[in-house]
């Protein structure tokens, strides 16, 4: 055998070289996963490019103070190649994440599919946004309209920003206050049209994100307060939600100083 005649440093030297082959391989190689980062976040009270965010017309709509930010991350795009080396340098950063690519995108769609996908996914989630919104007011979807515009943006996880906003731009606290406080205020999550907050992806880059862009507070689901710990921005607020109507009450509870914030 060719390895009984060797010495062991030439040895070691002739097995390291289709395993150091293997690995040049792999660092260019493309692989599954999508490396993201934290996004942009928008006021949905105030404006995205120039159009504002909440439109409504039945219904007297309330000067606003303070911000709701619905916050993103940035993915690679489904069709661009993420190799070995790529990961290694995300992996080791608190402000990249490596992620599945099937956990991003849906698995075997063309990108025009998935970017419909994204879309109808958004407009679904506003859908239920103001369905949730005008339903928690007691208002009638026949006489009070609500338009939402959000450019650049696919998804469901603004829904719970999306409600909030619509609220505090037709009622407030209830007291002729914000629902903000006067806060810079973001956060994530699903809406249903019953209420229900639901979890999302992506949760400890968008903290950083928010906390980027001046928020104070983030509103959180629950479930993934774990994730949003773990590399939570100094002086980022978590607040736990899982209700519409618990999220109203914690925000209350934060411009009044009276009553329970539920942290994480």
């Amino acid at each position: 055998m060719l390895l009984s005649r060797l010495t062991r440093p030439w040895a070691v030297a002739v097995c390291a070289l289709p395993v150091a082959a293997l690995l040049a391989t792999a660092a260019f190689a493309p692989l599954p996963f999508s490396l993201t980062q934290p996004g942009l976040t928008a006021n949905v009270l105030g404006e995205n490019k120039g159009t504002p965010v909440i439109t409504i017309s039945g219904a007297p709509v309330r000067t606003t103070s303070g911000q709701l930010r619905m916050t993103t991350i940035e993915a690679t795009g489904p069709d661009q190649r993420v190799s070995l080396s790529d990961v290694i340098d995300s992996w080791f950063r608190t402000d990249r994440a490596v992620m599945p690519r099937d956990s991003v995108y849906p698995s075997g769609n063309s990108v025009k599919e998935i970017e419909q996908h994204n879309t109808e996914q958004m407009q679904e989630s506003q859908d239920d946004a103001t369905t949730a919104a005008l339903d928690y007011l007691n208002l009638s979807d026949k006489k009070v309209k609500v338009t939402l515009t959000l450019a650049d943006v696919g998804g469901p996880s603004a829904g719970l920003l999306f409600t909030l906003g619509i609220i505090d731009k037709l009622k407030g606290d209830g007291n002729g206050g914000d629902l903000t406080g006067g806060r810079t205020i973001a956060g994530t999550g699903t809406i249903g049209t019953d209420g229900a907050v639901g979890a999302v992806g992506g949760v400890a880059l968008k903290t950083q994100a928010a906390r980027r862009d001046g928020a104070t507070v983030f509103l959180v689901p629950k479930a993934e307060c774990s994730d949003a710990k773990s590399e939570l921005p100094k002086g980022l607020r978590l607040v736990a939600v899982t209700s519409l109507k618990g999220a109203v009450s914690a925000l209350e509870a934060l411009e009044s100083g009276k009553g329970s914030v539920p942290g994480c």
